[in-house]
């Protein structure tokens, strides 16, 4: 698949077919998403591939949390609410999908399921928990590095027919994550990658979100007219 072509028409997969993913082919997604530059070719990521057993423990700790009410326990700092602008285009792409899903603002039980859904890794026969050197815990840079190999690792996945989405959902109980896939002190767990093959009768599958023209988002300086 051309890379032009992967950009332009990957989106974001929610739902899956049941059906895993082999470790010879997500060990090609991964080699992949591991060319991703870093600063100074630093390379602070960590990836744990989870499916079967060690899944079905995040999942089911994850839910277990959050219908009892705790607190999310994140490793990262938190980030405080979106406003303006930001919530604006959060909300949006929430209508969106709620839409494609036919789940109306009334209906508290669907919409439920729909948030629990993401703690749930989206159902996903696999997740990807994207973990990144303790000792660059407040290098921001660090950050924005692994941030860079997890958009290659989506990008990468969509150009061998596999689907993803990337979760914050899905470590916001990271205890429960840390422990099902026994993840070593000197990592610091960032996100996660639900992955597998795309449900093509699940209707969000199909939801595009709305991208800002470049003209809002770009000066050019220097530049004849």
């Amino acid at each position: 698949m051309k890379l032009e072509k992967a950009m332009i028409e990957r989106r974001s997969i929610r739902g899956f077919k049941d059906e895993p993913v082999s470790k010879a082919l997500l060990e090609d997604v991964i080699a992949l998403a591991n060319r991703a530059p870093s600063s100074m070719n630093t390379q602070p990521w960590h990836l744990h591939v989870l499916t079967g057993k060690p899944l079905e423990a995040v999942s089911h700790g994850n839910t277990e949390r959050m219908l009892a009410g705790m607190t999310p326990v994140r490793e990262i700092e938190d980030y405080a609410a979106y406003e303006g602008e930001h919530r604006k285009r959060q909300i949006e792409i929430a209508v969106q999908l709620f839409e494609a899903m036919g789940i109306k603002r009334e209906d508290v039980e669907r919409r439920q399921d729909w948030v629990m859904r993401g703690f749930r890794q989206f159902d996903a026969p696999v997740s990807i928990v994207v973990c990144f050197d303790r000792s660059l815990l407040d290098n921001t840079i660090a950050h924005f590095d692994t941030g860079a190999m997890t958009y290659g690792l989506v990008l990468a996945a969509w150009s061998k027919g596999l689907g993803a989405v990337i979760n914050g959902q899905g470590i916001m109980q990271s205890p429960v994550v840390r422990e099902a896939a026994n993840i070593p002190e000197d990592q610091v767990i960032l996100t996660c990658v639900a992955l597998g093959w795309p449900d093509e009768e699940f209707v969000a599958n199909s939801v595009v979100s709305r991208r800002r023209p470049i003209e809002n988002v770009t000066r050019y300086l220097g530049f004849e007219e």
